[in-house]
């Protein structure tokens, strides 16, 4: 096995022709940069898999993010968002220049930016009733899932506006300052394995896909010992659901049955 075969590409900066200077030595590319820093300045900004907006959508930024670039093509810059390691394409737009210090992050799920938004107090132009400062977290993931009950379901979208399965969790995570990774192969991963006989609130329930499959599975929290919140688009949206119901619905659409983590 190379060197870059041991690295997930979904996270590794680097193509035949060009990479990251971090990753010299690494992996074998024609020419090595150092990226150049900048973050997001609008509320949310897709990330593609490709320079091309019709391109599948793979991840997005939420405003105040640092995305470090690599590449700009047409319009569109080729980096890795930095909170969670996304690799892809975002229109430059969505960017601005270096990725300045935050003081807050949005804890509301109702203001006027995304929530887990990153940001500096006095000129974000959002109320500190919304605010949390950096450093400050909540305590229980399920209750932050709870409050973006009836988000909508979108495939890539991660934010208070739209988000997907994985998506959630993830938000749920950093609102508690807990690591957050992006795909739910990432997320079955996180903490320490549990029974579903032991199963209870704010553990994570991992639905695993079969190689191949366009999504590597189907993540949500564990709102009790029989009820799990997730992202699904089965109802268009974040719902509280019967794991029973839930586990017929994925075991009939071909995933593997659950995994249960427990993070702590």
């Amino acid at each position: 096995m190379t060197p870059f075969a041991a690295l997930d590409e979904r996270t590794t900066l680097a193509r035949p022709d060009l990479a990251e200077q971090a990753l010299e030595g690494l992996v074998r590319a024609a020419a090595f940069r150092a990226v150049e820093p900048t973050h997001c300045r609008v509320a949310v900004a897709d990330v593609f898999a490709d320079a091309d907006k019709t391109a599948q959508r793979i991840d997005q930024l939420i405003f105040g993010e640092a995305f470090d670039v690599l590449d700009q093509q047409g319009g569109f810059a080729w980096g890795r968002a930095r909170r969670d390691g996304s690799v892809g394409w975002v229109a430059t737009s969505a960017l601005g220049r270096d990725a300045p210090l935050a003081t807050h992050r949005v804890a509301a799920t109702g203001a006027a930016l995304p929530l887990n938004a990153l940001v500096h107090h006095i000129y974000c132009g959002v109320p500190a009733e919304d605010l949390q400062p950096i450093g400050m977290f909540e305590t229980d993931p399920v209750a932050v899932a709870e409050r973006l009950l009836g988000t909508p379901h979108r495939l890539g979208a991660r934010s208070s506006i739209a988000t997907d399965c994985s998506g959630l969790v993830q938000q749920a995570l950093y609102a508690c300052g807990l690591a957050g990774p992006r795909h739910s192969d990432q997320q079955a991963e996180l903490g320490h394995a549990v029974e579903r006989s032991d199963l209870r609130r704010g553990d994570i329930l991992v639905w695993l896909a079969e190689p191949g499959h366009e999504w590597t599975g189907h993540s949500a929290l564990a709102l009790d010992a029989d009820r799990v919140i997730h992202a699904t688009g089965h109802h268009g949206g974040v719902v509280i659901e019967d794991l029973a119901e839930a586990e017929a619905r994925y075991a009939a659409d071909g995933f593997r049955a659950p995994v249960f983590r427990r993070i702590g």
